[in-house]
């Protein structure tokens, strides 16, 4: 079996060094926003087992809320990763705008 001839392909992106960070910058907010909604629904999931809501017909029994209740944990705790994740990448960048401070050289 042989490797796949893939085309020479040389695409121009011309972006400068600010436009670059707010690209970062807005790739950190989108994702943060995503992880917004995923917390919401989490909520929502949680309010539709244990709120007094006219939907509600069967009162859920010990084992299914503990169950809602772990899989609603299992989420956070994945949301709580990403977010340790953004922060990482959010320190990257700053790091990236910081002005470059010559090294004086001892004499």
């Amino acid at each position: 079996m042989s490797f796949p001839n893939i085309p020479d392909v040389t695409p121009q992106i011309c972006v400068d060094r600010y436009q670059v960070i707010n690209l970062l910058l807005a790739s950190i907010a989108f994702e943060e926003l995503g992880l917004a909604h995923l917390i919401n629904a989490e909520a929502e999931k949680l309010q539709s087992v244990l709120g007094p809501t006219p939907r509600v017909v069967v009162v859920p029994s010990f084992d299914q809320l503990i169950t809602v209740n772990r899989e609603v944990r299992k989420t956070l705790k994945t949301i709580i990763k990403k977010e340790m994740l953004l922060q990482f990448k959010l320190e990257n960048i700053l790091d990236i705008t910081m002005p470059l401070v010559p090294v004086e050289t001892a004499e």
